[in-house]
């Protein structure tokens, strides 16, 4: 199976500084307007089970809790984010997995979301099938969109992550790659919302 990189290359990327701006902002700002998009795209989230991809300090699921999901789980491959995560959650009782999500065994929940996640791993075909697998309802995700100019920004991304010999990398994978992937694991496209120049989500349906 191919991993998104070693984790410590991962957790090079993704470090606790990098978690501890991620919660000051959340704590200032509240949600990003992508993961406020995946919000609305959830839909009928009272008494849900929630399972986040890559949700690194877990904004995402405190927001979908207090909206009335039922439980969330959290699975990240940097441990980086867990000292900022207990300090958001405190009291809130949100299962937190550290490893490769393609890897591990996680139950299916009803509600799956990748935020920005997609573009973090190389392969494709196995995050997305994983996502779907485990998706009883909705699954709705953050990606890329397809311009030209976004896949040479990456680009230049990964240069100076090569240049500073840092093992993890940004992907540009194709939106019918992933559509494609969602429907041979029993999931239809039912929305889909563009933010700006540079993100757009997407929605599917069990």
């Amino acid at each position: 199976m191919t991993s998104c990189c070693k984790p410590t290359e991962y957790r090079r990327f993704f470090n606790s500084k990098f978690a501890r701006r991620d919660l000051e902002r959340y704590r200032r700002t509240g949600l990003s307007e992508t993961e406020r998009d995946l919000v609305t795209l959830c839909h009928e989230v009272e008494g849900a089970t929630v399972l986040e991809v890559g949700g690194g300090i877990g904004a995402l699921q405190l927001e979908l809790l207090e909206d009335g999901a039922a439980s969330a789980t959290n699975v990240e491959l940097s441990g980086a984010y867990e000292e900022a995560a207990r300090e958001l959650f405190a009291e809130r009782d949100v299962q937190r997995l550290v490893g490769d999500f393609v890897e591990l065994d996680v139950p299916a929940h009803d509600i799956v979301l990748l935020h920005r996640v997609v573009c973090c791993y190389p392969d494709v075909d196995a995050l997305v099938g994983a996502a779907a697998d485990r998706t009883q309802r909705r699954l709705a995700l953050t990606l890329p969109q397809q311009r030209r100019w976004i896949g040479w920004g990456l680009a230049a991304v990964n240069a100076w992550l090569r240049l500073s010999r840092c093992g993890f990398r940004t992907y540009q994978h194709p939106l019918d790659r992933v559509v494609s992937v969602a429907a041979t694991h029993g999931l239809r496209l039912d929305a889909r919302v563009r933010r700006g120049v540079i993100w757009e989500s997407l929605a599917f349906v069990r």
